[in-house]
């Protein structure tokens, strides 16, 4: 058996595990599988090539150094360090290395990282970008509307089923990170627009389709991730809109406008979703910063 066909073993083994034994999202799964891949690689490159069970600190950091030299964003490192010590906890216990050779090495420090957030102005040219005279111009402003009044991944949003849906009570149900379930209340401008798709658009969409999935295509399957990030590139540039958003703003800017009108910490926490609320605050930074602006435009001594 080659070098090769003992890594390919290694990362198939593992991933089953994680699947498996662990229950992590299809998502999760792909992430350890190209970060351990690209570590395998590296290994298999190295003179003479490195064996599974003669990796070090010293291997480990090595390689770490030559992502960093490759220009991987700093973030992206502490990935795949974090990827890496998972891999290794469970290669220790297979008893495929004696040693545990990341118990010696630490991540870099995550890097101070403020989103990007639409203004309220920009969110309206954003919202007036569809052509609601057409049926796809109708979704897709429904989808810009859902995105903005509840704050929900992309992921989650074209996973959205029509048994998530509780209008009359102005309710979303979801499932996010972790399969943990929340409940989202949804205004009522995103929840006209939604009724508006799903009685006048959706019917028309295919003929063979997704029973289900709320956002469908022309063809009448659900839409992707990667679709929904092209359309809304697309309609950022319609809006003339010069910042750096992806489906993510959305979310982030609905966190941001709804703690810069008073909501607390904790709720915005729920609303996102997020396990633990250090994940929250950095939404505060740029509530601070918003202050701060406010300050120095409006105070005459500022």
């Amino acid at each position: 058996m080659t070098e090769r066909d003992i890594f390919e073993d290694y990362l198939q083994d593992y991933l089953h595990y994680v699947v498996v034994e662990r229950g992590l999202s299809a998502n999760t799964r792909l992430s350890y599988q190209q970060d351990l891949k690209q570590f395998f690689e590296f290994l298999k490159k190295l003179q003479p090539q490195v064996k599974l069970e003669a990796v070090d600190r010293y291997t480990i950091m090595n390689f770490l150094n030559t992502l960093s030299e490759e220009g991987k964003a700093r973030n992206s490192v502490i990935r795949m360090v974090s990827a890496l010590r998972k891999f290794f906890q469970y290669a220790t216990r297979e008893k495929w290395v004696a040693i545990d050779p990341m118990t010696q090495v630490q991540p870099p420090k995550k890097a101070a990282h403020l989103p990007a957030v639409l203004t309220l102005p920009e969110v309206e040219r954003l919202l007036q970008v569809p052509d609601v005279s057409t049926t796809l111009g109708i979704r897709n402003r429904t989808i810009l509307e859902v995105m903005y009044a509840t704050g929900l991944r992309v992921s989650e949003l074209v996973n959205l089923k029509l048994d998530n849906l509780h209008l009359d009570l102005g309710l979303i149900q979801t499932v996010g990170k972790g399969d943990k379930e929340r409940i989202i209340p949804i205004g009522d401008i995103a929840a006209y627009w939604l009724t508006k798709y799903l009685h006048e658009v959706r019917p028309l969409l295919g003929k063979e389709q997704d029973e289900q999935i709320i956002f469908l295509n022309g063809h009448g399957h659900g839409l992707t991730r990667q679709g929904i990030w092209k359309l809304i590139k697309q309609w950022v540039i319609e809006a003339g809109i010069t910042k750096d958003v992806s489906p993510h703003t959305l979310r982030h800017s609905f966190a941001t406008h709804i703690l810069e009108n008073g909501a607390d910490l904790r709720i915005v926490q729920e609303l996102l979703g997020h396990a633990d609320i250090s994940t929250t605050q950095i939404y505060t930074h740029v509530s601070d910063k918003h202050l701060r602006e406010v300050y120095e435009k409006n105070h005459p001594r500022a």
